[in-house]
């Protein structure tokens, strides 16, 4: 036993040191891997499309989601914001909390009080999360690892009504059914395993509360001293200013990561030409997956290459996504099996890539965005799989 140990130790000590040196390396020479990233980057996007266009393109896709994406989704959170806190307010948070209990840690390892969340996230989108996070009262339910998987655990739902809505209005009734489905079981995979992630990183924060107010002393304090219309004017006014901080804090996420998704995925304009106009691109993910597009035929069902420009194109916006559908049908790609899935990665994503970096930025916890990415896209083709599979079972049993 003593010799297994000593020579273990200096194996170990050997291992820490050459660790140490790689970073040493990497720490000396990181100014010119930096640079030669990001000028092989904009050398490959100004050699495709040209350097005039590729800045035009680059300028005129942030100015178009500024005023496009960041503001409506600042609306989004304003008015969610004033929901929310009325909910709080008024007891809603703590019903659900008594209500959901028995399901939502079972599965989610999460207070009732998150379903709150899936609702208003699927009634609009991703950042409405932030906007009851951000409410104290709120949060005091969570434990810090319970709190930040809260990233994870709205984003599953984002844009969930329209995803549905949009799928229904294309011909498609069941499918989307199925495809809620596969959302909802990729958000517990997501979820949880976001929540593992945290534990492992930060083993305190399983045991921290991630606040320390009371809810039920703010709450009972409220009653007593205001009145009921007070306390409605101040929760819709308070909410609604929550709402503005976070439409602000996730302006620099949305313009930065959604541009470089969006040029990378997006082709040249509909003559083929570079014009310099937003949302044109080099459309190299799709090319790159294309290359692999028998993994997605076995694990999503796709009966055609290309469709998977619907879950690529999901990663930085679901609308843009949705946008695709009705050229596919014309196309004669789309069937049964793909609404589905379309609906179940374009709930369980719905621009992840885009959201998740300002949303845990405005929580304060921007150096685990890393583990929240991956676990989302581990939850994300999760929730394909499972919407496949399930429509495999529906179509053999039911039809």
């Amino acid at each position: 036993m003593e010799t297994q140990e000593n020579t273990r130790i200096p194996a170990q000590n050997l291992q820490a040191d050459t660790s140490k040196k790689w970073k040493s390396a990497i720490s000396k020479y990181e100014g010119v891997i930096c640079l030669a990233i990001v000028f092989s980057l904009f050398y490959y996007l100004g050699q495709s499309m040209g350097m005039a266009n590729m800045l035009n393109t680059l300028m005129h896709t942030a100015h178009d989601l500024l005023l496009n994406t960041v503001f409506y989704l600042m609306g989004i959170c304003v008015l969610t914001g004033a929901l929310g806190r009325i909910f709080v307010e008024f007891g809603v948070v703590k019903m659900l909390e008594r209500l959901l209990r028995p399901l939502m840690k079972p599965l989610f390892h999460l207070p009732g009080v998150a379903s709150l969340g899936a609702v208003m996230t699927f009634l609009s989108d991703n950042p409405a999360i932030i906007s009851l996070a951000s409410d104290k009262r709120f949060s005091s339910y969570f434990k810090k690892f319970q709190f930040i998987s809260l990233t994870n655990f709205g984003t599953a739902f984002g844009m969930g009504l329209l995803v549905m809505v949009f799928m229904v209005g294309q011909g498609f009734f069941w499918q989307p059914l199925v495809g809620f489905f596969g959302a909802f079981c990729g958000c517990v995979v997501s979820t949880r395993l976001m929540q593992y992630f945290v534990v492992k990183n930060y083993p305190h924060y399983a045991v921290e509360d991630a606040t320390e107010t009371n809810p039920e002393e703010k709450i009972e304090e409220t009653k007593t001293e205001k009145s009921g219309f007070i306390r409605v004017l101040n929760s819709l006014l308070d909410g609604g200013r929550t709402g503005v901080d976070v439409g602000l804090a996730i302006i620099p996420g949305v313009l930065i990561i959604s541009t470089l998704v969006m040029i990378l995925t997006f082709g040249p304009s509909p003559t083929g030409d570079y014009t310099g106009a937003a949302y044109e691109g080099v459309a190299l993910l799709p090319y790159l997956a294309d290359k692999i597009n028998f993994i997605f035929d076995w694990l999503f069902g796709f009966s055609d290459p290309h469709l998977i420009a619907f879950p690529i194109t999901a990663l930085g916006a679901v609308g843009a996504a949705l946008g695709l559908v009705p050229n596919f049908i014309s196309q004669g790609w789309i069937d049964g099996n793909a609404i589905a899935v379309f609906t179940a990665i374009g709930m369980c994503w719905s621009g992840y890539l885009s959201t998740h970096t300002a949303m845990l930025d405005s929580l304060g916890y921007r150096e685990l965005t890393p583990k929240a990415i991956l676990s989302h896209t581990i939850g994300g083709i999760s929730a394909a799989i499972v919407a496949h599979i399930t429509y495999l079972a529906v179509t053999a049993i039911f039809f």
